[in-house]
């Protein structure tokens, strides 16, 4: 740190929190903040939800005792003050980077990361399963999981808010900042939420309760009475919420952005000795005025230097979808919680109808697409990569196990170096190519993504449709060229001369480029072929087969995904099954048994040996 800040500065750990006055925190949290909007600007990465924790994020350090205590973030993308104050504020220049600080929370960076986190509504079952361990153990300490609003969209929050036990050590900090929960709205619901958080409240209840149940004989039988009673005029007055309903106790709404009320409330819930549950609302990206007034588009920040046009291919698919749709009324779209990131909002504005947003629930979605298709629409869901994993047996035993016609268009395929191995699309091709009946489609051009979802919709099939967040395409588009079947390129001219050919699908296709220049400088003749479909795997060989060179003698396959299932090894059973392979020398070049987990600040082709001097050398080695 460069001296700028004068308490941030002097905060290197949560023991550092517990001496400030009220003064110096409140001049902390809006350090915190400038820090925050200083290192993310420049680096990219979530903003407005960091922003909207700061307090919050605060408190929790203060009133618990971490790491003994263990605190866990769903999705660990609003991570970023508890890494402010647990020691790693010095590392947000390398935030994202390959070898830095990462976009969420993470158990080999700190000891403060008690769990890995950065898919939704992981961390209330992780955060059980703490609890319990120490329950059975005999260990004293706390386990907070916050949680927000969003989450609760996700089936697996309600399967582990049916499994708390009561008796653990166990805080569930509920963060609302986009929608209401509980039943307790309005003016009266709030002012009784203030009520209930301030301190003479709090002292009077205490003293009230050890006088009540410290009654000879009757005392604790009375306090369970009165209990009651008083629960069931506060359920006439302004109704019971669902946790309640549950049989926790429940704390709260309050202002999620007062520290102090927040610190009140969280030494209440350590006080009662049993599971709680702590509402609080804050505000995103508070504290900064753009931020606050469009939280969306401060979600996730572009790094300051970045060229890249996050929303090309999803902007394609998204107007090519409306396209179909204002001809084919029974097209619908699907999304899980992410119509921006997959470019649906548009579908959405113009087909309300036929637009439909279920929650953070990938499992749903894909069952609820083959019942519409069972029921003769056509539906298209829009995922991320990493997050159709959620839906597996989905796919299997309601899509392709009754061959309806469901697309599936995955985002964010292949590395996303900047998210890590939390979002690396790097299994889709291997969990989809066993899939039987599954057609997988890869473009990598704009074209290429039309005509894939053309075709996809029109086959009755089963399929999915893989494509990356961006791509600079141009050398793809000035390079390669279809002979015959576009989702089949070939690049050079003179490609029926070379004697090595590299077979490749995906944004990857730009390392076989630059292989290319680099082998005829080196006096080898490098030809590639660009696949935009990959399953079914015969028909694919036969294409690739009729397009290799009679004296070419060198094949590579060559993928950004994970080796074991995909591309290269199904490719290169099918041509040797029908022996096309016979008297060449073969290697595949894909991701080896690993998360594609970037330790250095260099090209993620090049640390993970895919780059085009690897190709190069691979080609030589044959």
């Amino acid at each position: 740190m460069d001296g700028k800040y004068e308490v941030l500065d002097k905060v290197n750990s949560p023991k550092d929190l517990k001496g400030l006055s009220d003064d110096e925190l409140n001049l902390l949290s809006e350090e915190i903040r400038d820090f925050l909007v200083e290192k993310v600007s420049k680096n990219g990465g979530h903003l407005a939800s960091n922003l909207g924790v700061v307090e919050l994020t605060v408190a929790i350090h203060r009133v618990f005792d971490l790491p003994k205590d263990h605190l866990i973030f769903d999705v660990g993308h609003q991570s970023y003050v508890h890494k402010i104050l647990t020691g790693r504020k010095d590392g947000f220049d390398s935030l994202r980077k390959g070898g830095g600080l990462s976009g969420f929370t993470k158990r080999e960076e700190s000891e403060y990361d008690c769990f890995g986190a950065g898919h939704s509504s992981t961390s209330l079952s992780a955060a059980i399963g703490f609890a319990e361990a120490d329950r059975l153990n005999g260990s004293d300490a706390y386990t907070v999981a916050v949680v927000g609003d969003g989450a609760y969209t996700g089936g697996m929050i309600h399967e582990a808010l049916n499994n708390i036990n009561r008796k653990q050590k166990l805080i569930v900090i509920i963060n609302e900042n986009e929608m209401s929960i509980s039943k307790n709205i309005g003016r009266f619901a709030n002012n009784m939420a203030k009520l209930r958080a301030g301190r003479n409240y709090l002292r009077t209840k205490h003293a009230t309760i050890r006088f009540i149940t410290h009654i000879p004989f009757i005392g604790k039988w009375l306090f369970r009475r009165i209990r009651d009673v008083k629960k069931f005029f506060k359920n006439m007055i302004y109704g019971s919420n669902y946790f309640e309903d549950l049989g926790l106790w429940y704390l709260g709404p309050i202002d999620g952005n007062d520290r102090a009320a927040v610190e009140r409330l969280l030494k209440e819930a350590k006080r009662s000795g049993q599971s709680a549950i702590v509402h609080v609302r804050t505000v995103k990206g508070k504290g900064y005025k753009p931020a606050e007034k469009k939280p969306d588009q401060y979600h996730g920040v572009m790094p300051a230097d970045s060229t890249d046009d996050a929303g090309s291919f999803s902007k394609v698919m998204s107007e090519e979808l409306c396209a179909l749709a204002e001809k084919d009324k029974k097209i619908c779209a699907i999304t899980a919680a992410m119509a921006e990131g997959t470019g649906l909002t548009a579908f959405a504005d113009r087909f309300k109808d036929r637009f439909f947003d279920v929650g953070i629930a990938e499992e749903h979605a894909l069952t609820f697409a083959a019942g519409l298709a069972a029921e003769g629409m056509k539906p298209v869901v829009a995922v991320y990569s990493t997050f159709l994993q959620r839906g597996y047996d989905n796919i299997i035993h309601d899509i392709a196990l009754q061959k309806l016609p469901g697309v599936i268009c995955i985002d964010r395929a292949g590395i996303n170096a900047s998210d890590g191995p939390t979002h690396n699309g790097i299994f889709d091709v291997a969990f989809l190519s066993e899939i039987p009946g599954m057609k997988i489609y890869t473009p990598t051009t704009e074209e290429g993504l039309k005509n894939s979802l053309r075709e996809a919709i029109a086959s009755g099939e089963p399929s999915a449709i893989r494509y990356p967040r961006c791509i600079k395409n141009e050398t793809i588009k000035e390079k390669f060229y279809a002979d015959g079947d576009y989702s089949l390129k070939i690049a050079r001219r003179d490609f029926e001369t070379a004697d090595a050919v590299v077979i490749t699908h995906g944004r990857i296709a730009n390392e076989a480029l630059a292989a290319e220049n680099a082998a005829k400088r080196e006096g080898i003749a490098l030809g590639t072929i660009l696949l935009e479909k990959l399953k079914p795997y015969d028909a694919t060989a036969d294409a690739v087969a009729a397009l290799i060179p009679e004296n070419c003698e060198k094949i590579v396959f060559l993928e950004e995904e994970i080796r074991s299932g995909g591309m290269g090894m199904l490719l290169c059973d099918a041509m040797t099954r029908k022996g096309m392979l016979n008297g060449k020398k073969v290697a595949i070049m894909a991701l080896d048994d690993n998360f594609a987990e970037r330790k250095r600040d260099i090209s993620v082709y090049r640390e993970f040996g895919l780059s085009a001097e690897n190709i190069v050398k691979t080609v030589k080695s044959l």
